[in-house]
């Protein structure tokens, strides 16, 4: 008798084990709701329970959404992106590649705009095409190749400039060494003509 009552309960146990809420967020049923919490990117939870049919992820600082995110998500009916800074580089792939797989009737896509890079921001990023995703790849490359040369260029500044400090130093050095060791032989040979200047009248005297 128990055991039968615990196959009839089995299924609500799984029910609840798989929509445990995401941390941050609150749940209503299959609601998810994670709008207007600040979330970025990193602290975006990295699962959502596979039974949700509505998901807000509206109003938070989204730049990009983690690949395979939503791709479990086969009940969702209703998602929200809007309010969040999408940047339009290599990373906004995963989104584009997933709104475009979505029915028009979801217009999940509403309000996902690009807001970086400055010649994409305001475009809704389901129309990007595929060239202009990768152009801002290209973009985000070369601002980051151009910032690495400008490290180097800076790092080999620094290092002349200290390489010369060093040989000014050195020179210097080299110079008050002369200077003294000169003046210690001129101190020693003044002792020496002093102590014979000395030593003559009482050498005369003597005689």
């Amino acid at each position: 008798m128990r055991g039968l009552l615990f196959l009839c309960l089995l299924p609500l146990f799984r029910g609840q084990r798989s929509f445990q809420c995401p941390h941050l967020c609150s749940c209503q049923g299959s609601e998810v709701n994670c709008s207007g919490r600040s979330l970025t990117s990193s602290s975006l939870p990295t699962s959502f329970p596979p039974a949700t049919t509505s998901l807000r992820l509206h109003g938070n600082r989204l730049t990009v959404l983690p690949s395979g995110l939503l791709d479990g998500l086969t009940s969702l009916r209703s998602v929200s992106l809007q309010g969040n800074p999408w940047e339009c580089d290599c990373g906004v792939l995963y989104l584009r590649s997933w709104l475009l797989r979505q029915p028009a009737g979801l217009q999940s896509h509403l309000g996902v705009n690009c807001s970086s890079p400055p010649g994409l921001r305001g475009r809704l990023v389901v129309y990007l095409t595929e060239q202009e995703v990768l152009d801002s790849c290209h973009y985000w490359y070369c601002d980051l190749a151009l910032a690495s040369q400008v490290c180097l260029f800076v790092l080999v500044l620094v290092q002349t400039a200290l390489l010369a400090a060093l040989i000014v130093f050195l020179r210097r050095f080299e110079r008050l060494s002369k200077e003294a060791r000169r003046t210690t032989e001129e101190s020693f040979t003044a002792g020496e003509s002093q102590r014979e200047n000395e030593y003559s009248p009482l050498k005369d005297s003597s005689i």
